[in-house]
């Protein structure tokens, strides 16, 4: 019998947890929520299939959706599609954190000369997580103008979810080669590997391997619908082991409200990977939904 969402409360109650800590979920200003929600409702170009969104109710009625389902934090993840924006987002999800106390603030970058000011301006202010999707922004990660933002990041220790992978659809810009030119020149940001850095898991568990403070969130990885995405999209059984391996580097993520399923969906795939590595059991599962997110997030 599949999970529904009422059966949420006691998966991470019997992992003896007082809730989920899931920093990959999204709230945007309206106009941009629609734009989004219209890019998916299209199946537009960046879209590539069919992408029903599952919860789609006002923000009062997500926040209680997720309070539900016991979700104790989460992010708001704004990102920047186009120069001039980003100051903006940051200033609306600030204020939506100041009203929902479960929400991180989160905060987003654009290459663009304004960024060497805002971030650490941002930084200072309290931001607590950022966000960048270069398949949607369309640029280089170690793009020049964002070098010192990726500097003031990496010396204040603040969490960074990036989306890089080249899932659902490549661009020029996506896939690991980007990233690791970054680290290389930063090797102390803390990264966030979006959807595991999905189809190119190999390598980027390699960054993660790598760099003390690369992580990778399980975002829509190993669901039925994401697996369906091609070829590529399914996580290879054999790289299981260096999950495992990786220890807590690894925190739950569900791109909640912009799902075609149920957000129950995500924790039932996640718990069935013991049936294929014994290892990820319910304490590598405590990690994941709880522990590691609250110490990336210093708290």
């Amino acid at each position: 019998m599949p999970w529904s969402d009422d059966d949420v409360p006691a998966f991470w109650r019997e992992l003896g947890i007082p809730g989920l800590y899931d920093v990959h979920v999204h709230f945007l200003p309206p106009r941009i929520q629609a734009a989004v929600w219209k890019v998916f409702d299209d199946a537009g170009p960046k879209i590539g299939r069919p992408w029903p969104i599952r919860y789609r109710g006002s923000y009062d009625e997500r926040v209680a959706q997720l309070r539900g389902l016991g979700v104790r934090r989460f992010g708001t993840l704004p990102y920047a599609h186009k120069p001039g924006v980003a100051t903006f987002l940051n200033d609306w999800a600030r204020d939506f954190a100041a009203e929902v106390p479960e929400a991180l603030w989160s905060a987003t970058l654009y290459p663009e000369p304004e960024a060497a000011t805002y971030v650490p301006e941002t930084i200072a202010a309290g931001a607590e997580v950022w966000k960048v999707h270069v398949q949607v922004g369309e640029f280089e990660l170690d793009d020049p103008l964002l070098d010192p933002a990726w500097g003031a990041l990496a010396d204040a220790g603040t969490p960074v979810v990036i989306h890089a992978g080249s899932g659902p659809v490549p661009n020029e810009h996506t896939g690991p080669a980007p990233l690791a030119r970054v680290l290389q020149r930063h090797p102390r940001l803390t990264v966030v590997v979006a959807h595991m850095g999905a189809p190119e898991y190999a390598d980027f568990l390699t960054l993660a391997e790598t760099y003390e403070r690369t992580h990778l969130d399980t975002t829509m990885v190993w669901t039925e619908f994401f697996s369906q995405m091609g070829e590529s999209a399914p996580f290879p059984d054999d790289l299981l082991p260096r999950l495992v391996d990786l220890g807590p580097k690894v925190l739950l993520g569900s791109d909640f409200p912009t799902i075609p399923y149920p957000y129950a969906h995500q924790l039932e795939v996640l718990t069935r990977l013991r049936e294929r590595e014994p290892r990820l059991d319910d304490d590598w599962l405590r990690d994941v939904c709880w522990r590691t997110p609250r110490r990336l997030l210093g708290e």
